[in-house]
């Protein structure tokens, strides 16, 4: 290797030989040393890395390799998030089965995160979807079986009528089966839930332990769970009829009970199942709902639509009786399957009586205070307020009608205090193949029992053949069968919804290799709580729920002695990049590639043309986008670090943007990573050639040399700080970036000016090491060391060279520059003001004016207002 060329591809392939042979990453339980346990979000092997991968892996590896040199004992795993749909797509559009194309994915995708010099410790590596990580999560479920925290109840699920299979939420195009084309069914078969219920308090409560996460988050996981204080009532039935004699609800807002005007249950709800017995119009409408499927998100906005009954139910406090309908925006799966409409102050229920003619009530009227109109004939009044025609709770303000009517509704034995969530059970049943089966067994009474611990793992078949309609394990009756205490049994065909695999992953890192438990408690205690979580916005609410909810299971299990698995927690930005298309006739657009597109941009660098470079075909700008293949504008890792190297593209991707923001990829941006890192090499290897340099003399530096020391002190103790408590990664590069225009002017004259360069161009390699370790590794060999890099300490700042014997002034006249001064630090502003007055370029400007203002900013600027 020449050693004043910089050559990435080569220097990067020896560095991670070096790393690979000495197994440089390896870490182990030491109660001498702090330890720091960092993780990024796992992949699924999808094939090869994007953008979004290498942007997460990157920070992840940054915090890593800093907190090692900060020394600390750092683990840093990597595994693979394996089982799910998209491989069973892939098995079939590739005639292949999910395993094979799987592990596949994994070999090329461990390759591209090994090119990247990502420091992880193999040895931990964890494969969701082989048996020896499999196997535990099915011994933990028979273990909250046992605790009575898994139940199995009917749940709607969507059903292909003609591929007879269950489809999952993305398998549904416009209502129908994505292979068949078939109108797609709800229908309700038994599942598989985990009571996350039971911890919505405390995984609501600890949300206040993590003051390191995001706001963001917090604030979303907390609206996820949505506690909420109400009182439960109780309507009794005017004719019992399917042995339902009352309907019970629940409202956060009893203070508008007196403005009730009719009851609304579910389609699937007894009372509206008997109601169609002899009403073809009310079991069509049954049927529709049946065939909708209804997310609670989309209820604010999807059209409210009903059907009457002929049940009434008796108001507890007035005696009225209140009509009975059916509605499609209840659903039967939340709460008891019924609520209260008060159309008056709710605005569902406004638009639902407006449609079907059903009386408006007013019981809240705006207060004294407020200027709010109320007009139930244009919306529903939907704000606290006074109570009015609420009888003997009228003129009650909010809290006071609250009280009034829940005790009252207590009292009479018809209501209850109650706090409730919105959150629901976490229902693990999935119907597809790749996935770990679920560990149960169905009797022939209809009874199920847990999978004894010595029969574990129930083994996922590999070698399959995938059709695409029916899970291979459930189209093969062999498969199933199993004998429970002698008795013929039928294994459970579900496998467990993925979300399962990464809610624990983190912990199985601590201990990866034990084959005897599912955590050995002291590895899992000593290195979790994870110190570092990175990972999207995007999991910001359901894995990170599951996960913290995972947690405390594992915790009351006695295997973890934590409440909580993650402290500071990262959420990188999207990954943008610019996107190009060209529209048919018919207004369908055909997205391009970037990388077969050439532009031609104005003097602010705005595309103005863009061509396919291959035929020169004009094609438009979509902006930019996400990078995704729908636009096929992702850039490939691999392409970059082929060209540039991996340095260049850790480089790019940590200077671009703040980690939490959008990184815009802009082939202009990694061509000047490539430069800084060229011109770090050039600056280094020219000192080289100088000689090894004798001891710097602190004390005997010029003003020049104590100034430019100072510089590098300043950069040392700015990217500490970047790098540790604020992870701005992009501020500590342009921090060393403006130190390096420094050192590329300082003169290396005699001794002294090579000694001070020296410990500067050491400096700058140690604190760049953590973003591009590879030019670091090699770059520090070079200046003579005999131990590696990643063995040495993160340097220290000498607060002796922070101090400042001078400091350089800006002198202004109404806010002009007109002058530099230099000043003893020690200067007082009546001197400051003294020398910049006198310098000849602002006497020019202050000549025959009035000085009316003199404003002083010590140790940086001066601005005489004259006029």
């Amino acid at each position: 290797m020449a050693e004043n060329q910089y050559n990435p591809q080569e220097i990067e392939r020896s560095v991670q030989q070096h790393w690979q042979d000495t197994d440089s990453f390896k870490v182990s339980e030491d109660p001498s040393k702090e330890k720091f346990y960092c993780l990024s979000m796992f992949p699924y092997p999808s094939g090869r890395l994007h953008m979004g991968h290498v942007r997460n892996y990157t920070i992840g590896d940054v915090i890593s390799r800093f907190q090692r040199m900060q020394g600390k004992n750092v683990l840093q795993p990597m595994g693979w998030d394996a089982f799910g749909l998209p491989a069973e797509n892939a098995a079939i559009n590739n005639n292949t089965a999910p395993a094979k194309w799987t592990y596949a994915n994994i070999d090329y995708m461990k390759n591209q995160l090994r090119s990247l010099g990502f420091g992880y410790d193999w040895d931990r590596e964890v494969t969701t979807c082989k048996p020896d990580y499999y196997r535990w999560e099915q011994w933990f479920f028979t273990r909250l079986y046992e605790k009575g925290l898994v139940y199995k109840k009917n749940s709607t699920v969507n059903w292909d009528p003609v591929d007879q299979t269950v489809l999952a939420n993305e398998q549904v195009i416009d209502g129908r089966g994505w292979r068949s084309g078939a109108v797609v069914e709800q229908k309700e078969i038994p599942q598989w839930f985990i009571k996350i219920t039971d911890y919505a308090e405390e995984l609501l409560n600890d949300l206040e332990q993590l003051e390191d996460w995001p706001e963001q988050v917090r604030a979303m996981q907390a609206n996820w769970i949505g506690r909420s204080e109400g009182v439960e009532i109780t309507f009794q039935l005017t004719d019992p009829a399917a042995d339902v004699t009352e309907l019970t609800v629940y409202t956060t807002r009893p203070d508008t009970f007196m403005g009730v005007t009719y009851l609304a249950v579910a389609a699937q709800h007894p009372l509206a199942e008997a109601a169609a017995a002899n009403n073809p119009q009310l079991a069509r409408f049954i049927e529709d709902c049946k065939n909708t499927k209804v997310a609670e998100a989309d209820m604010a906005t999807m059209e409210k639509k009903g059907c009457a009954t002929p049940f009434t139910a008796v108001h507890p406090l007035t005696g009225e009786q209140v009509p009975v309908w059916v509605a499609n925006f209840v659903l039967m799966d939340y709460g008891s399957g019924a609520v209260m409409a008060v159309p008056g102050h709710d605005q569902r229920d406004w638009e639902f009586a407006t449609r079907y003619q059903l009386p408006i009530k007013q019981v809240i009227a705006p207060g004294e205070e407020s200027s709010e109109q109320c007009d139930l004939t244009a919306a529903a009044y939907t704000e606290k307020g006074v109570l009015i025609n609420s009888n003997a709770f009228d003129g009650l303000a909010y809290e006071d009608a609250f009280n009034a009517i829940a005790d009252k509704l207590v009292e009479l034995g018809c209501g209850e205090r109650k706090v409730n969530y919105r959150l629901r059970d976490w229902g693990v049943s999935r119907q597809r193949y790749w996935g770990a089966p679920i560990p149960m067994l169905n009797l022939d009474n209809g009874e199920s029992v847990p999978v004894p611990a010595d029969e574990l793992p129930v083994l996922l078949p590999e070698d399959v053949e995938m059709d695409g309609v029916i899970s291979p394990i459930k189209a093969d009756p062999e498969w199933a069968k199993a004998t429970y205490n002698g008795q013929p049994a039928q294994r459970e065909t579900d496998t467990f919804d993925t979300f399962m695999e990464s809610s624990w992953y983190y912990a199985r890192y601590s201990c990866a290799g034990s084959d005897d438990a599912m955590l050995d408690p002291a590895k899992a205690n000593y290195w979790l709580p994870v110190d570092q979580y990175v990972g999207g916005i995007e999991h910001a609410i359901l894995h990170l729920l599951y996960s913290r909810f995972y947690h405390k299971l594992l915790r009351d299990e006695g295997l973890v002695d934590s409440d909580e698995p993650y402290k500071r927690l990262l959420c990188q930005g999207m990954v943008l990049a610019d996107s190009y298309y060209s529209e048919d006739d018919k207004g369908k657009k055909t997205w391009y590639s970037p990388a077969d597109v050439s532009t031609e941009k104005d003097d602010k660098g705005r595309i103005t043309k863009a061509w396919l470079t291959a035929d020169n075909t004009p094609v438009k700008h979509g902006g930019m986008t996400k990078m995704s293949k729908s636009k096929n504008n992702g850039i490939d890792p691999q392409q970059v670090i082929d060209q540039y190297g991996a340095d260049t593209v850790r480089l790019f991707t940590m200077f671009a943007a703040p980690p939490e923001q959008t990184l815009e990829w802009v082939d202009s941006g990694v061509e000047g990573a490539n430069r800084f890192l060229r011109r770090v090499w050039k600056l280094v290897t020219e000192h080289i050639e100088l000689g090894q340099p004798g001891e710097l003399d602190v004390k005997a530096l010029t003003k020049s040399q104590q100034a430019l020391r100072r510089e590098v002190h300043k950069t040392i103790e700015k990217v500490t700080d970047d790098l540790g408590r604020r992870q701005t990664f992009n501020t500590a590069i342009a921090a060393v970036m403006e130190l390096l225009n420094h050192l590329q002017k300082a003169p290396q004259d005699n001794d002294q000016d090579i000694a001070l360069m020296r410990e500067a161009v050491e400096s700058v390699i140690l604190i760049l090491n953590p973003i591009t370790p590879h030019i670091c590794h090699t770059l520090w060999s070079q200046l003579g060391h005999s131990e590696s890099i990643e063995t040495v300490s993160w340097p220290g700042v000498d607060k002796d060279a922070l101090v400042e014997d001078e400091k350089l002034i800006i002198v202004q006249v109404n806010g002009k520059l007109r002058a530099k001064i230099t000043v003893a630090a020690s200067a007082g502003k009546d001197e400051v003001e003294a020398l910049a007055k006198a310098q000849p370029n602002v006497q020019q400007f202050t000549e025959g004016k009035t000085i009316r203002k003199v404003i002083v900013v010590p140790g940086k600027l001066v601005n005489i207002v004259a006029n």
